[in-house]
Formats: structure tokens, sequence, C-alpha cells
């Protein structure tokens, strides 16, 4: 059984190990903030940069060992990969479930970090199944699991919330655990013996990685443009449960209904309207239209004054989930079938850098601008800034694919 070949639902089962490990992650954010200000004893506004250090930690051992997990998958398969990632995510929830300093938050946080490769492998898994020019649309199924995790994960982990803040990480642990038998008995192995390469330590780092993809145009001068908007992308995870309970006085169930209905919209776009818009659009102006309505749904998060407008940008800002999709299929169609898992190392090094210096950046906004002695009184300061991040990756990707237009059909027909 496990041995066999990928059939015709091999999409559905990497759909669903991304959803269930998705949920996990969702479950712990409506309580996180609770739980830092449980463990340091300090108010909200300084809990959020306890919390923006902990997604650098995640993101820091990330950037350092997606390129190594990317490698790997492409010498070893991507299933075992998998496997291990799914399983470091459940020690890492057991360790903070249990934890009863701020530092096991942090250990907590380097394990997952370092085997937190899932999406990653995910994506590479998806591309070795799929279609060159069917692959955009097929990496908006990552996108869907994420949206539609979201939509049941913060909702379960705001209510698990009324049973103290500890119980969604034990939660989101049985979660990550189930999916690991999931994986071992169900998903099968995408990448055959005959597609795969030796594993380098040359190319297992981020220089490495980056260096080797010089070879394909325009790769690295896109991979730039998602730097920027992931960056920008940071000011979500890292302050919206901060945000909101500060300026709306929102409680973990309202913050957890928040996220889910964020989910939905976010669900919808990825999992349904990608497999239509891009398509008709194609991954260049879809991936515009994503950084255009991404950029406003941004702004429209830092000057809302009523829960309702929060509500109200919610579907304009979904449509930024078209930029991952367009992007990631312009880039996989350029680069050799060989290196499908260094690329998406590759991407996670580079999204796992704007981890690590985004949550840091916009919690300290955050702070900066909610503290008592604060020179004017802006919680959204740090979504005006994603706002102006956003137009800039714009400008980065329009400018980079403006150079390589003729590039993209060419490598298209090669293939």
């Amino acid at each position: 059984m496990i041995s066999r070949r990928p059939g015709a639902h091999a999409l559905a089962f990497i759909f669903i190990t991304v959803l269930v490990d998705t949920i996990g992650f969702g479950i712990i954010l409506p309580v996180t903030p609770e739980l830092i200000m449980e463990l340091t004893g300090e108010g909200l506004s300084r809990a959020a940069l306890y919390g923006g250090w902990l997604l650098f930690a995640f993101a820091i051992m990330q950037f350092f060992f997606g390129p190594i997990i990317g490698n790997l998958s492409d010498h070893f398969g991507r299933r075992p990969v998998l496997l291990l990632s799914l399983a470091a995510f459940g020690i890492d929830y057991l360790l903070m479930g249990f934890s009863r300093t701020i530092v096991w938050l942090f250990v907590g946080r380097a394990i997952a970090g370092i085997a937190g490769a899932a999406y990653t492998t995910a994506t590479a898994y998806i591309a070795d199944v799929t279609p060159r020019e069917k692959r955009a649309q097929s990496f908006g199924l990552v996108g869907a699991a994420f949206g539609i995790g979201f939509i049941v994960g913060p909702a379960i982990g705001g209510l698990l919330g009324g049973l103290g803040s500890r119980a969604p990480f034990f939660a989101a642990a049985g979660l990550a655990l189930l999916n690991v038998l999931y994986g071992f008995f169900v998903v099968p192995e995408s990448l055959p013996p005959d597609r795969r390469r030796p594993f380098h330590w040359t190319r297992a780092h981020p220089l490495g990685t980056l260096q080797h993809l010089r070879q394909y145009p325009g790769v690295l001068a896109m991979i730039g443009a998602m730097f920027v908007w992931q960056l920008a992308h940071q000011a979500l995870p890292s302050s919206w449960s901060f945000y909101t309970m500060f300026k709306f006085g929102w409680s973990e169930a309202l913050v957890g209904a928040s996220l889910a209905a964020a989910g939905v919209t976010i669900a919808i776009v990825q999992g349904g309207l990608t497999r239509v818009l891009i398509p008709r659009m194609g991954e260049r102006r879809a991936a515009l239209t994503g950084l255009t309505l991404g950029s406003l749904g941004f702004f429209g998060y830092a000057i809302a004054n009523a829960t309702w407008m929060m509500y109200t940008f919610m579907p304009i800002f979904a449509f930024a989930g078209l930029v991952y999709p367009s992007i990631n299929g312009l880039m996989s169609q350029q680069v050799s079938e060989l290196s499908q898992g260094e690329l998406q190392g590759g991407v996670a090094s580079v999204y796992s850098l704007a981890t690590i210096i985004g949550p840091p950046f916009m919690t300290q906004i955050f702070r900066f601008f909610t503290r008592d002695d604060a020179p004017v009184l802006l919680p959204g300061a740090p979504f005006y800034a994603s706002a102006l991040l956003g137009i800039v990756a714009l400008l980065l990707f329009a400018r980079a694919t403006r150079r390589t237009e003729a590039v993209i059909p060419a490598t298209e027909a090669a293939a």
C-alpha cells in the first residue's frame, strides 16, 4: 500500500494532509496571547513582542533548514520527509502545551522550524504529479487547504480556549500525530527513483540554493517580489490577535471567529476561483490582481474603526490568494523537473527570511504605537506598513515579469 504510485487522487491526499496540519496551527492562534501573558505576567501590548519573537525563532530555523529539507526530498522522496515534518509539529505543540516558562515556547517553535517543511514538500509533491500548465491551479489547493484550515482551526481554538489556554495546544498535537498516521498509511510516494538526484551540501543551504536557481531567467527576481509580499503578510499572523483585542476588545472566541471568517474567503478564492481565474487571466495578470487587492485589503484593515469594517475588507484581501499559486506556477514552469524540491526549498527559505524580519518588525511597530507614552495612538500601524510593502512587491513583480515574458512561453513550449 505504501509503495504504490500516486493515482487520480494524489492531490486529494496531499490536500487532506495540509488541511489537517493547518487546522492544528489555526487552533492555537486565538489563545497564544493569553498563554504568553500567563507565562510572562506582561500585558497585551508587551506580550505582542514575545509573539513576534516566537515567530522569529520558527522562521530563522526554517530559513536555514528549508533548503536542506527541499534537497532531501529531491534525494529520498517526498513521503518520508513529509512524515518527519508533521511529527515535529506534534512535538512542538506538546512542548508548548506543557510549558511552564516562556523558554519552552521558544524551544517548541525552534523544533517546528527545523522540520517545518510540510508546505515545501507538499508543493514539490504537487509539482511531481501535475502537468506544467496546470501547476498554478494545483498550487492553489495548498492555499485552499490553508483557508479551510483557518475556518475550522481558529473556531475550534476559540471554543477550546474556554477550557484553558493550553487545551488548544494538546488538541493541535493530537491532530498532528493523527496526520502522521494518515500520511503513513494513505499518502503514496510521488517521486520515482529515476527522477531523484544526489544530495549535495553545497546546494542545501539558502545561498547555495539561490545561486543554483540563477541559471533560470527571472526566477530570482520573482522570488524577490515574493519576499517583499511575504514580509507584508507578516502583519496578519503576528499582529491580528493583538490588534483586534486592543482596538475592538475582542475575546479569544471573537478572534477565532474572525480568523474563521477570513478562512472562508481565502478558501473560496484559492479553492475555487484560482482554478477559474488563473487559466483565464494568465499567471502574470492574476498575480498583479492579487497583489493590488491584497494591498488594498491591508489598508482597509488599518483604517477600520468598527468590527463590521474588518469583515468588509476580508473578501477584498482574499484575492491575495492569487499571488502565491500564480508566481509559484510561473517559476515552476522554468525550473528543471529534477529541481522542484530545491525550488520550493529556496522559496521556503526566502519566506522564512521574511518571517524572521517581519514579526519582530510588525510587533515592534504595534508596541511603539500602542504603549502608554506613544507619540500617537495608531494600533493599525502594522497594516499601513503592509499596504506600502504590498505596493513595492507589485512594482517588483511587474518589472521582473516584463523582462521574462518572452522566456516563459518558450520554456512552456519546450516542456
